[in-house]
């Protein structure tokens, strides 16, 4: 049984991975808390409890600036890898307007026609 500490906001937005100060791949967060994400990325070059850099910017606002944040890895899956944000430093302000922007730009999937309705 998994339990978490945080509560998870799933939701997609496109990032770069760095290593070392240099951008190695691309990826998408999938879902994230104030101590961690969730990215898809097909990259495998990785360690477990090595330290990245992920890079992103908010595509609706008028900022131009890329936000970064630093984070290990604790899971590595065929999916993709997670990111614990905890015991690295980070600025707070761009975890929470990204936990901000997933939960304003999260679309639930609706997999099952709701009943009454019928599929096309």
């Amino acid at each position: 049984m998994e339990h978490r500490l945080s509560k998870r906001i799933p939701g997609k937005l496109g990032l770069l991975v760095y290593k070392r100060g240099m951008p190695v791949a691309t990826g998408q967060i999938r879902d994230a808390s104030k101590r961690g994400l969730f990215i898809a990325t097909d990259y495998t070059d990785i360690q477990l409890n090595q330290v990245l850099e992920v890079e992103f910017r908010f595509p609706e606002r008028d900022e131009k600036n890329f936000r970064r944040l630093r984070a290990h890895v604790v899971r590595k899956s065929d999916q993709g890898l997670g990111l614990d944000l905890e015991g690295v430093d980070n600025d707070h302000f761009t975890v929470a307007a990204l936990m901000q922007w997933l939960h304003q730009h999260h679309r639930p999937q609706h997999y099952f026609p709701v009943a009454g309705t019928v599929a096309h």
